[in-house]
């Protein structure tokens, strides 16, 4: 079912390989999707909510019965939901709460560079958010807790929410959606979907939402596009592309662990990507041989295929964990598993992935809703510059600076030779003036 990328040999052979460029990617254009959504994000700039539920029964199919979702309706979803999924939910929220204060550490952090010369970082969170959960091929519930509790640790005080208005639902967004938004006490929440979710939260709508200082959370390409677009305008957390999983392996790992795991990424989207790179041939025809019993019995067989044979999926045979962990930092996955023989030690090689799950046990999945970690994590290569969404995602550091009369006698000659090689004379003169007589 995957397509299989052979790299063995050829580094004993003399040949130069470039690993980013022999790994599989999607292909995805957000420079062409931009200038589709440029005109929706321009039309929600001039005729606000108009343009909103204009663009809602265009995309979603409906249109919501307010665009902002009331209070009761919140309130309701939360009292519905099932005992047994209320739980879950808890279970993640409590866990992601914890690893997110964790994340948190010191507000404050002041050093002394010499005597009377003080200098002090202080974290500060963003005044609004905007935070962004799909709702398309599946409702990411999940996503309300990972963006809510790390922008709640963090001390966001103004929180928006938006999510695609859906017709089986009568037009407000998925119950199980609205549910966790009432259990986190998130009240303003928007039945508003895709690029238009984006310009209303970039540019405001009046009477209804208040411009956002920041943008987060997953979406599709168009999604993607809209932050783009506003970027600037508001900050982006990334530009999430399809989903993705590697899986660096050997002939200790087990072929039913790996081929449900990739398996379980390439449910999200005809265009997830699932990569298994190992040196055992013999597990790969394993994982081969499981792949094809199990995604028939699959619910969603069909976009599992997709993905799986498309080009952004293969198997890579390396020479060895060593030539492998090349590999995978080359790679940059989204989310990366390392099933070998001591996966604790190989794992710890590893410097590009958005997150990395170590061992048999701790399967993507577990990320994706209860491991405590986020799951809004950088793609498509992104993460060899990029980190997932966290607590820090939603502070600003602030340099205060405070030295006194004899702490700066001490570095004003400093600042004015260095002022007159930069050609700026004013700015050593701001300095020496204050000492002239």
């Amino acid at each position: 079912m995957l397509r299989v990328i052979d790299l063995r040999g050829r580094a004993a052979r003399g040949e130069r390989l470039d690993y980013a460029s022999v790994v599989p990617r999607a292909a995805v254009d957000v420079a062409v999707a931009t200038e589709a959504v440029r005109p929706i994000c321009t039309a929600v700039a001039e005729r606000g909510a108009a343009a909103l539920e204009e663009y809602s029964e265009r995309f979603d199919g409906v249109v919501p019965p307010e665009l902002r979702v009331p209070a009761d309706v919140l309130r309701a979803a939360a009292e519905r939901l099932d005992p047994t999924l209320r739980s879950a939910f808890e279970t993640a929220i409590a866990r992601r709460r914890l690893v997110s204060e964790a994340e948190l550490g010191s507000a404050i952090t002041e050093v002394v560079v010499a005597p009377g010369a003080r200098v002090t970082q202080r974290m500060i969170s963003v005044g609004r958010v905007g935070l962004y959960v799909p709702g398309g091929l599946a409702p990411l519930s999940s996503s309300v807790i990972m963006n809510v509790v790390p922008a709640q640790v963090a001390g966001v005080a103004s929180i928006a929410l938006a999510s695609p208005p859906q017709r089986d639902h009568g037009g407000w967004p998925h119950p199980s959606i609205l549910a966790l938004c009432s259990l986190l006490e998130v009240e303003e929440v928007y039945a508003v979907g895709g690029a238009q979710a984006i310009a209303m939260f970039g540019y405001g709508v009046p009477g209804l939402c208040k411009p956002v200082n920041l943008v987060t959370g997953p979406g599709n390409i168009y999604v993607v596009a809209a932050k783009r677009l506003l970027k600037g305008r508001v900050n982006i957390d990334s530009e999430a592309g399809p989903t993705e999983i590697a899986v660096l392996a050997d002939e200790t790992a087990d072929p039913v662990h790996v081929a449900a795991d990739l398996i379980s990424q390439a449910e999200h989207d005809p265009l997830a990507a699932a990569v298994l790179v190992t040196d055992s041939e013999p597990l790969a025809e394993r994982v081969q041989a499981e792949l094809a019993d199990q995604v028939p019995t699959s619910k969603h067989a069909t976009r599992i295929s997709e993905a799986l044979t498309g080009p952004q999926s293969a198997v890579v045979l390396v020479d060895d964990v060593e030539q492998g962990i090349a590999v995978v930092d080359a790679y940059a996955a989204e989310h990366l598993e390392v099933q070998t023989a001591a996966a604790e030690q190989v794992a710890g090689r590893i410097t590009n992935a958005g997150a990395i799950f170590v061992g048999a046990w701790s399967p993507v999945s577990l990320g994706d809703y209860c491991a405590g970690s986020t799951h809004v994590l950088p793609t498509g290569g992104c993460a060899c510059h990029s980190s997932g969404l966290n607590v820090k995602s939603f502070l600003k550091a602030v340099h205060q600076v405070h030295y006194t009369r004899d702490a700066l006698a001490e570095v004003a000659s400093a600042v004015e030779v260095f002022a007159d090689a930069e050609d700026l004379p004013a700015h050593g003169a701001a300095v020496t003036r204050r000492f002239d007589p």
